[in-house]
């Protein structure tokens, strides 16, 4: 058996790796934002330097470059954080001033920003293309200033461990919420235990408790649970109930007769003692068998049993034949006609087990020389009737046969169960039991089944 978890346990680390997920992400957004801000702050400072720059730019009276660096454009760059500034100033000719080595781009028409490597460094490098009037023509020239990156770079790092620090606190506050959250919604569950732990053994009855809708379908299967244990306990307890009842006789008769047969010195007398307790004996097997198809009745029943689709003309004429010679033994002309197919929803072993009363409750108390049908009609239902010329029942005692243990007459050796078994059966599979008769007109019992479509 596995060792049980923690609901509790495991809804609040789901919801915290969700938490850290999530502020996971949002700070690789926030460095993202972090450095694009830093970058665009510091490029309108890098590009007013270019232009500072361009503007003193002219043009001397020979005709060359010159340019006077206004050093106020390139303390503008500096910052506590000791970043390196760069330039460097191209004409047509080439380099014309500031730094030979910087990385530049010649072509450039307008501002451009780029990022680029000098001296070993990382730096942030802004290109201006300008032209320069000589009076009868424009002199084209280009403006590189760079610097470090290593303001910007703290000021996305500053920018971070802020958002980092407001994330941290965040993600704790929720996670507290989330604790006061889970355990609050986890209440109800803790008052449905408490609720069924005060319980007696003997308490089926449904659980009424104030529960989330998510719980509450839990709620719905203990309840149908407890009313399908109910039954079967019902069920149960009918069962040993009867059991007692009726085995009592034949079994008290069997104490009797064999205390008779121990006494009895003549063999006669003796053998006659034992054959009464065997009869007794083999009645008390008949009530059982009846009994525990009672039962299992009763099991399919609360089990919902349902399913299957089963030839109930096959059926019926199979256990015709099996019975044949039994009833012929008993003066009953037993036949089939009807329908060679009718299909209808069933479990194939309770309707043998129909059909098969049916035809004992002829054999046991139709009486001698009488003829017996069982019969097969198919159409929109499905309907066995079991008709016999027999000696019948009186009118007032059919409209109540069916119940359990209740005998149509005094004659035969049965327990009164098998209508009853038929009758349950029936109605388990959708059907309905009909009996007619009148004393010496014969008895009719028909059961009709919704056919299969």
């Amino acid at each position: 058996m596995s060792r049980p978890y923690s609901l509790r346990r495991r809804l609040l680390w789901g919801l915290f790796a969700a938490l850290i997920l999530i502020g996971t992400v949002a700070l690789f957004d926030t460095w993202s934002e972090a450095v694009n801000t830093s970058d665009t702050a510091s490029d309108r400072v890098l590009a007013g330097s270019v232009l500072a720059i361009a503007e003193r730019v002219i043009v001397t009276e020979a005709g060359a470059l010159e340019v006077d660096v206004p050093y106020v454009a390139l303390e503008m760059l500096t910052s506590s954080a000791q970043d390196r500034v760069f330039y460097r100033v191209d004409g047509p000719e080439g380099f014309v001033t500031g730094y030979a080595e910087l990385p530049t781009d010649p072509a450039a028409e307008d501002l451009r920003v780029f990022n680029g490597q000098f001296r070993g460094e990382p730096i942030r490098v802004a290109v201006l293309g300008r032209s320069a009037s000589s009076g009868d023509r424009a002199i084209p020239f280009t403006v590189t200033v760079a610097e470090t990156t290593i303001a910007r770079t703290q000021l996305a790092q500053t920018l971070l461990l802020r958002s980092a620090a407001r994330l941290t606190l965040l993600i704790a506050a929720a996670a507290i919420i989330l604790w006061i959250a889970v355990a609050q919604a986890l209440k109800p569950l803790t008052r449905l235990s408490q609720a069924i732990s005060r319980r007696s053994p003997e308490d089926l009855s449904p659980i009424d408790a104030d529960v989330p809708r998510e719980v509450s379908y839990l709620v719905d299967a203990i309840n149908s649970f407890m009313a399908r244990l109910a039954d079967a306990i019902e069920a149960l307890r009918h069962f040993t109930g009867n059991a007692s009842h009726q085995l009592r006789t034949p079994l008290s008769i069997v104490r009797t007769q064999v205390a008779l047969a121990r006494r009895h010195e003549e063999p006669e007398l003796r053998d006659a003692a034992l054959a009464t307790a065997d009869e007794s004996v083999a009645q008390a097997e008949r009530i059982l068998a009846q009994m525990l198809v009672l039962a299992h009745v009763d099991r399919a029943a609360i089990d919902g049993l349902r399913s299957g689709i089963s030839d109930l003309a096959a059926i019926a004429r199979e256990e015709a034949s099996e019975h044949v010679l039994e009833a012929r033994a008993s003066g009953i002309d037993l036949g089939f006609e009807g329908a060679k197919s009718a299909a209808v929803h069933g479990d194939a072993v309770l309707l043998r087990e129909l059909v098969r009363n049916l035809i004992d409750n002829v054999i046991g108390y139709a009486g001698r020389d009488c003829e017996a049908t069982v019969h097969i009609i198919a159409g929109e239902t499905v309907q066995l009737v079991v008709a016999d010329t027999g000696r019948g029942v009186p009118h007032s005692v059919a409209s109540r046969l069916g119940q359990r243990f209740l005998r149509g007459t005094q004659t035969g050796d049965g327990a009164g169960l098998g209508l009853a078994i038929v009758e349950e059966i029936a109605t388990l599979f959708g059907g309905t039991l009909r009996v007619s008769s009148s004393p010496g007109a014969g008895f009719v019992a028909t059961v009709t089944f919704p056919a299969v479509n």
